[in-house]
């Protein structure tokens, strides 16, 4: 059940880790199973699927992504962005990770890991690809899990929503620019008119609608937004795994050649998620920040929008890129390293609050 905490005249819930969260590492290994299995009997109807774009957007995943997307940034309150003064350190700790540490952290192990010293382990003409999936994996922070992993360490549930709610207004102006710098840096082509399509469509087209939607279900009462989200829920997680299956359908091939390829993979983000989050916690004890905030902030901090990063490769790249089986890796690894996270804070809150 989710829990509903009071604050003033405020009520935010807090969802507690559900059963499919709970499983969805293993989720995701049932669908590269089922997906590589059914790219092998209908090939040339994932064939047909992959197909169906413009300026390389993928239609069908565009609809799909929606559906998980939308249901997500529903829950966010814009307006809650005027609490960002009662948690200013912990939100510019938080914003410093998100923005100017992570990203480039991740472009760096992305140099050393898949550059050098696994380059003679991996595709050479995949190469690039994988950095590129990488770097759009680190470039967003997450916008819906973070809510559980808050709700998990204790987290104040005003900064929470705050933090993400800012996240959310960034990402509307500096996702495609951090992506093509990075890209630009890591000398990787960027296709601009794909990356700005890709922009339009899954973040602003999803911000406009699920806030739009939240306006009209708000006027009718809080109990019609939360009607409307339970039974959203499922449709979200599905498309979730839909976009999976196909996305390993097309990759089927390459993993069966390769495993070891996205135990490789796996071994940058577990770095990155690590780092930030600790890094993020350790500037909150410097500044003297509650624990209850820290630890939000370290979990934002470390945590990425896969759903987004999933999508944008898929449009830039293609099903059959190494940059979208990158991203992918990013979700397959997602609940257990974060929940190690979780621990990490809880067990710490002793030491951290020891002066």
């Amino acid at each position: 059940m989710d829990k509903v905490i009071a604050s003033g005249e405020l009520q935010i819930t807090t969802p507690t880790m559900g059963t499919f969260e709970r499983n969805l590492t293993w989720w995701v290994l049932g669908c590269i199973v089922v997906g590589i299995a059914l790219g092998k009997v209908f090939p040339s109807f994932f064939q047909s699927v992959g197909n169906i774009k413009f300026a390389e957007v993928n239609f069908p995943v565009a609809v799909l992504i929606w559906l998980m997307i939308i249901p997500m940034l529903l829950n966010i309150d814009f307006s809650a962005m005027k609490e960002v003064l009662t948690h200013r350190k912990g939100i510019g700790v938080t914003l410093f990770i998100n923005w100017v540490v992570k990203p480039f952290s991740m472009a760096l192990l992305a140099w050393i890991f898949i550059r050098h010293l696994f380059a003679g382990l991996l595709p050479v003409e995949q190469i690039d690809s994988y950095v590129a999936g990488l770097i759009l994996l680190a470039a967003a922070p997450c916008t819906a899990m973070v809510f559980v992993w808050s709700g998990l360490c204790g987290g104040e549930p005003k900064f929470t929503l705050s933090q993400v709610a800012i996240n959310d207004a960034i990402m509307l102006f500096a996702f495609a620019p951090l992506v093509a710098l990075l890209l630009g840096l890591s000398s990787i082509t960027v296709p601009w008119a794909t990356l700005f399509l890709s922009v339009f469509l899954y973040i602003i087209v999803p911000v406009a609608m699920s806030q739009a939607l939240r306006k009209l279900l708000l006027s009718r009462g809080p109990s019609t937004l939360d009607n409307l989200l339970k039974h959203l829920h499922p449709i979200s997680l599905s498309a979730l795994l839909i976009t999976l299956v196909l996305l390993f359908a097309f990759q089927g091939e390459q993993i069966l050649a390769q495993p070891i390829i996205i135990g490789l993979l796996a071994i940058p983000i577990t770095i990155q998620v690590y780092f930030n989050s600790m890094l993020a916690y350790w500037l909150n004890k410097q500044l003297k920040v509650a624990h209850c905030v820290a630890g939000p902030s370290a979990l934002i901090g470390a945590s990425n929008f896969f759903e987004l990063a999933v999508a944008t490769a898929i449009a830039l790249f293609g099903f059959n890129s190494g940059a979208a089986l990158a991203t992918v890796v990013g979700v397959l690894i997602e609940v257990p390293v974060m929940l190690s996270v979780v621990s990490i804070v809880n067990r710490s809150k002793h030491w951290y609050e020891t002066n």
